[in-house]
């Protein structure tokens, strides 16, 4: 991605830029894997060796507290999170721990849930699990 671009991305959410802040999110952007922070982290320390885990904890928590990325919790065991901030679900294979998006009508959701009146939705989230299909198609071959 280029650096403007992010830089643009990072002001439009109103999030001042540093070299770390621009490298965290031009890998969430580029990398639609829902990474870790200890993935990020792995990832991004060799070119940036001043880089320490804090710094990508606090970063990412900024960036989902300004609403630039998603924070996702799908897995009890790990946090990861997703550039994408478009209303979409997620689906996470049990077997393999891949994490995929889903299409989402989020309004449709929303219907779905009985709100009790004066409570305002401002945000869904829809996580699945199960098998995906590679996983489905290695066990049939076992």
């Amino acid at each position: 991605m280029e650096t403007n671009t992010t830089l643009n991305y990072l002001q439009a959410h109103g999030i001042k830029p540093s070299l770390q802040r621009m490298a965290v999110m031009t890998y969430l952007i580029e990398h639609r894997t829902h990474p870790t922070a200890d993935e990020i982290y792995t990832a991004l320390h060799p070119s940036i060796p001043t880089l320490s885990k804090t710094t990508v904890y606090n970063t990412l928590k900024l960036l989902t507290e300004k609403g630039a990325a998603l924070q996702l919790t799908i897995d009890e065991r790990n946090c990861c999170f997703d550039a994408d901030t478009s209303p979409h679900a997620h689906f996470l294979c049990t077997r393999c721990g891949r994490v995929y998006d889903m299409k989402l009508n989020q309004a449709e959701l929303i219907k779905c849930a009985c709100v009790p009146d004066k409570f305002q939705t401002e945000d869904a989230q829809l996580y699945l699990r199960g098998c995906c299909p590679r996983c489905a198609a290695l066990n049939m071959d076992n």
